[in-house]
């Protein structure tokens, strides 16, 4: 227990790298007993990338439970009220480390990420090509994966810290298996990253075949890192459902929890049933590429829609993974600000599971221009259409709780109104893209990239920083400061604003996606100019966030009571949150939303009057 308190993440890395050298070897020694020749790249290097996975998560110690468990001893629960700063550094059982662990991952993605777009992002706006064809192309297709990855690792750092909190739960429902979930998303985004340094790829983060089939070693790695990260969305996604249904505390009824915890049901719906399909998909290719296998090639009775077919089924359903938590943080936080009742709780409740189970039936309208049956289209067209009717339910609560507030303007709720103006931008221009006339004419132009960004940056960033701003109290005994949060804010909003409506202006001109060069005489310069410069300020704002975090670990204003007046179980106990979340048991008496109305109390400590 001691060398995985101590060294944690130290160990796991020095086993992964022992790991892969035991895979290469292993490849090679049986290469050589089949009398063929002895190194093969490929093969090699897949199969020691995922040893080198499988032996991070033997050396950081998150199996070391389950590894006694099955040898017949004792697995006592972990103590780790001593631990301090190390619990961050290895496996821990409690949600509210696990989800900081998990926060600290995706921010480290999206730095990453973005860094990826502000590099070709330069070159567009110069219209110089100093990154090779694929050197852009490598940048540009991790800046969407690793982005994407980051988002799913987000979902997860808030659904695990929050969930437990407001449900007045002490921990999630199988704290092991929440452990694994994350420790395994560190050496699937250490092998996404490799790709780099093995070719990279050229494909966007689709990774549709044929040019998937023949894109460089960096394909397999892509693969093989998102295939792992999908485990830990799977997982992550089954302790949230098992613990919302058996340890919500006393008098939580269904229609009586926090709404954000209808968001995390909904999210983990779509996780644990579709996640699969990405992961089988890309699995397919890899096994096509390593022996030869001809799922999507029509010459050995393969068929490439298929893998669309896949790939869409579990990634259109993945973007409400992105933004159906983005909506319970507004939705959660807008009556904290506005101080009054969520309008239509129940309808807004219900939307969230409108939303994921719509979200299955439009897979296709991604693929209009794709070759698929045109039978098809119209249907898909349709069920597209439908989404906005519980997507609206949203819009429609939430301007009627506006409505004659009593509105403050702290950091989270700038954030959050900021969510919701970008996500409208996104709602608005998405019909276009769902209606077969206009989507063939759009497709693949750089207004799908202006409505996307504008979906995501509405429906999840912002909100994510919403909930940062939010319950960093919780998380640390301080708040961040003000000045800088709402500095972070005008940086970052009305940047991404600019940014997105220029890409769809641009998209609507003809400017098409995925390339990395452009004729001057076209007259897109200029809009480049002025999209990477509202990117780098979109850069400067987190680098605001940053210093922020940094100046307030220590020296930020005390925050151990009820800053936000909040009426949510986790606001009633000091922070940050006892090891064990709640002392005494919560009983749940009223509505959770029930803001200005004298007399109305949501949650007790039993035994209380």
């Amino acid at each position: 227990m001691k060398k995985t308190k101590t060294l944690g993440l130290l160990r796991g890395l020095l086993w992964q790298v022992i790991g892969t050298v035991f895979g290469l070897g292993f490849v090679t020694a049986i290469r050589v007993l089949m009398r063929l020749p002895a190194w093969k790249t490929e093969p090699a290097v897949v199969v020691g990338a995922l040893f080198g996975a499988l032996f991070f998560l033997y050396g950081v110690g998150v199996l070391d439970d389950w590894l006694k468990w099955a040898a017949g001893e004792e697995t006592p629960e972990h103590d780790e009220s001593d631990w301090g700063w190390r619990r961050y550094w290895g496996p821990s059982h409690d949600h509210k480390v696990i989800g900081i662990q998990y926060l600290t991952l995706a921010l480290i993605l999206f730095s990453v990420g973005g860094l990826f777009a502000l590099t070709f992002r330069t070159q567009l706006a110069g219209n110089q090509q100093f990154l090779s064809p694929i050197e852009y192309n490598t940048l540009m297709s991790l800046h969407g994966i690793v982005m994407i990855v980051g988002i799913l690792i987000g979902i997860s750092a808030f659904m695990n810290y929050t969930v437990p909190l407001l449900i007045g739960a002490s921990d999630m429902a199988f704290p092991r298996l929440n452990a694994f979930s994350f420790w395994i998303a560190v050496p699937a985004g250490i092998i996404l990253l490799s790709s780099m340094a093995l070719g990279g790829f050229d494909t966007g983060w689709t990774g549709y075949p044929p040019l998937s089939i023949r894109a460089p070693l960096g394909m397999q790695m892509f693969f093989l890192g998102v295939s792992l990260s999908s485990f830990s969305s799977i997982l992550s996604a089954l302790n949230i459902l098992a613990t919302v249904i058996r340890l919500r505390t006393r008098g939580m009824t269904p229609f009586r929890l926090p709404i954000f915890v209808w968001a995390a049901i909904a999210t983990s719906i779509i996780s644990l049933t579709a996640t699969q399909l990405i992961g089988l998909a890309f699995q397919m290719v890899m096994l096509e590429r390593l022996l030869g296998m001809g799922f999507f090639d029509p010459i050995k009775g393969g068929n490439p829609i298929l893998f669309e077919h896949l790939f869409w089924f579990y990634s259109h359903p993945a973007v409400y993974v992105f933004i159906l938590p983005g909506l319970g943080v507004i939705s959660e936080l807008l009556p904290v600000f506005v101080r009054k009742p969520l309008y239509g709780y129940r309808w807004v409740a219900m939307s969230s599971l409108g939303i994921a189970l719509t979200g299955f039936l439009v897979w296709g309208h991604h693929m209009f221009a794709s070759g698929m049956a045109e039978y098809l289209r119209e249907p898909f067209m349709y069920s597209t259409l439908l989404v906005a009717v519980p997507t609206g339910v949203k819009f429609f609560s939430w301007v009627a709780t506006i409505w004659k507030g009593k509105i403050s303007f702290p950091t989270p709720m700038l954030f959050v109104l900021g969510g919701i103006v970008v996500f409208l931008l996104g709602g608005l221009s998405g019909p276009p893209n769902g209606t077969i006339s206009t989507d063939l004419l759009l497709n693949n132009t750089y207004y799908i990239v202006g409505h996307f960004h504008d979906t995501l940056f509405g429906g999840y960033v912002l909100p994510f920083f919403a909930a940062i701003y939010f319950w960093w109290p919780k998380m640390t005994g301080r708040r961040l400061n003000e000045k800088l949060g709402k500095l972070h804010f005008w940086l970052m909003g009305p940047a991404m604003i600019v940014l997105t409506l220029l890409m769809m202006r641009i998209g609507l001109l003809g400017m098409r996606r995925r390339v990395d060069g452009y004729d001057p005489a076209l007259g897109f310069q200029p809009y480049h100019i002025v999209m990477t410069i509202a990117a780098f300020l979109i850069g400067l704002s987190v680098i605001v966030f940053f210093i922020n975090v940094f100046l307030t670990r220590k020296r930020g204003e005390i925050a151990t009571g009820n800053i936000w007046e909040s009426r949510s179980p986790e606001w009633q106990v000091p922070s940050p949150m006892p090891l064990h979340n709640y002392e005494k048991e919560l009983e749940v008496v009223g509505e959770p939303y029930d803001y200005g109305l004298p007399g109305s109390r949501y949650v007790k400590f039993v035994g209380e009057d």
